[in-house]
């Protein structure tokens, strides 16, 4: 059923100019028509409202809530996550002998599936290390284990032999179960969406999507998009019409030779031209990931790690991504690159400023820097200037998962450690995010990190990340909405409760005060003026 002309009513509905809620307020109502669009915000006594209600408009009762844009996933991996709300959690597992039990456990409640997927695994869990030896005698089937960045994957020797590993030995000659990186996404997540038949990966995608609607959701930038994945979309969208806007952008990995590299633009050029005048789904442009992850000593940092010595390179040089970067840019897509460590950030950075055109810094270009979890200042003030998107994910920031940090990275760079004020007052665009299923995908959540610098995995823990670089409640509610639907350019549709724009809407039942945020609940979400989620009384 289509929306009809509407009066959403007795709430607290947010808007703000520009991307960034400094200029931030509520107004009392806000006035819908026939198609979803909004037509007026303000208060109940315009004269646009009492025209609203004689030609009929429906009201609806906010019930005193407040009332939000439709939150914007920044970065997300959908199939992933739909798999993966099926996969055997291991989050809070604390050793090896956790998660050995965890996983016989449910070996023996699940005697029938082919293979046993599972998730949330970190390297402090098993004292850093991981083998096939460490886990062959739990099953004779396949074991996949999805470490917490989803940037490594521990299999045993079943899943090995599945996966044809024989022919890429470790050093001493044989595959030792761990595949870390770029394999990850070259050869696990392909195998494992190929062996899906087609209703499975549609029953992910649909999974994945209803959670994110029930947390308030109504759009998402899909990264590492690749052929797999393109597939089951289109037979989605031919199946229904999605409560939510997705945005993708194509994996690049690295080839041999520039002209390879290169090479692979022409596949999402020719998708964002098939798709760039849909509304609900299009490509955005591409992604490279320059780097690893902290946690597994991957991540480029321009000094070594302080625990062991080790002294890790970008995946990409500077020389190698300009090509791409001038490729994407001309044709008139974006660029997305994944950069962790603060010498992959200024890899990333020195690549976008050499490969723009006409000119670096046009704020039209929007392309975006990936997690940016450690940067200098000079870094993190050249995004504004550049006009740079920050796409930051604060649930990484939680401080129950960093303890090994200062371990790995010693006190003096963890204070440099997800600087977000510092992107904000540099006056780059901030893009909030979850990259789900690394990490919870609840908006409420993640927004309370990102302004109180507090976990939310584990409330009763008093520790702080870097407490100075966090942002006002209205900064990351606007990152989340605002910020996030202008780094891909559906701005256009949504993003802001603004005359225009779609009638998309989270209803929050919150306290506006940045250490409450864990007592919120999301109560509906709207998507062009339709009710698509309820949350039972």
């Amino acid at each position: 059923m289509g929306p009809s002309p509407a009066v959403f009513h007795n709430g607290r509905f947010f808007t703000n100019q520009g991307t960034d809620g400094r200029a931030h307020a509520f107004a009392e109502c806000i006035v819908t028509d026939a198609s979803g669009i909004i037509t007026h915000v303000g208060s109940l006594s315009d004269p646009e409202v009492a025209q609203a209600q004689a030609a009929g408009a429906v009201r609806h009762d906010m019930q005193g809530n407040v009332v939000l844009p439709g939150f914007i996933e920044g970065h997300m991996h959908l199939l992933r996550l739909g798999q993966s709300l099926q996969n055997v959690a291991l989050d809070d597992c604390k050793s090896l002998e956790d998660i050995r039990n965890a996983i016989k456990q449910y070996a023996r409640d699940n005697p029938n599936v082919p293979r046993i997927c599972c998730k949330g695994w970190m390297y402090s869990m098993t004292g850093g290390e991981a083998s096939t030896s460490l886990i062959d005698d739990l099953d004779p089937r396949p074991i996949y284990i999805d470490e917490k960045s989803l940037h490594s994957a521990w299999c045993n020797t079943a899943a090995v032999d599945e996966l044809d590993l024989q022919g890429m030995p470790d050093p001493e000659g044989k595959p030792t179960g761990v595949l870390a990186e770029s394999a990850v996404m070259l050869i696990v997540w392909p195998h494992l969406a190929k062996v899906a038949s087609m209703d499975e990966k549609l029953s992910a995608l649909r999974g994945a999507i209803a959670s994110y609607t029930s947390e308030g959701y109504t759009g998402a930038v899909y990264m590492a998009f690749d052929e797999n994945m393109l597939e089951a979309v289109r037979v989605l969208r031919q199946q229904e019409r999605l409560p939510i806007r997705l945005v993708a952008h194509w994996l690049i990995t690295p080839r041999k030779t520039e002209a390879e590299n290169v090479a692979q633009v022409d596949r999402a050029i020719e998708l964002w031209r098939e798709f760039k005048d849909e509304t609900d789904f299009r490509i955005a442009g591409i992604k490279i990931i320059c780097d690893g992850v902290i946690d597994a000593c991957t991540a480029a940092l321009t000094e070594p790690y302080s625990s062991n010595g080790v002294n890790c390179g970008p995946l990409w040089t500077v020389t190698d991504i300009v090509p791409v970067v001038r490729k994407v840019d001309q044709a008139g897509l974006q660029c997305a690159l994944h950069a962790i460590g603060d010498l992959a950030v200024r890899t990333a950075i020195d690549a976008l400023e050499q490969g723009m055109s006409p000119a670096p810094g046009d704020s039209n270009k929007r392309h975006r820097i990936e997690h940016l979890e450690l940067a200098s200042p000079e870094d993190a003030a050249r995004l504004g200037r550049l006009g740079i998107t920050a796409s930051i994910q604060p649930v990484h920031a939680d401080p129950a998962i960093l303890k090994a940090w200062p371990r790995l990275l010693g006190d003096d760079r963890c204070g440099r450690a997800f600087a977000y004020k510092d992107f904000a007052d540099g006056s780059a665009v901030l893009a909030l995010g979850c990259d789900a299923p690394t990490a919870p995908h609840a908006a409420l959540r993640n927004i309370y990190t990102a302004a109180t610098r507090r976990s939310a995995r584990d409330p009763d823990l008093r520790d702080t990340v870097n407490p100075g670089l966090a942002l006002e409640l209205a900064a990351a509610v606007a990152a989340a909405t605002a910020g996030s639907s202008y780094s891909c350019y559906l701005d256009r549709w949504t993003g802001k409760l603004e005359v225009g724009l779609s009638a998309d809407l989270a209803v929050v039942d919150m306290e506006w005060k940045a250490e409450k945020l864990l007592e919120a609940k999301v109560r509906q979400t709207w998507f062009q003026g339709v009710n698509v989620y309820e949350a039972a009384s």
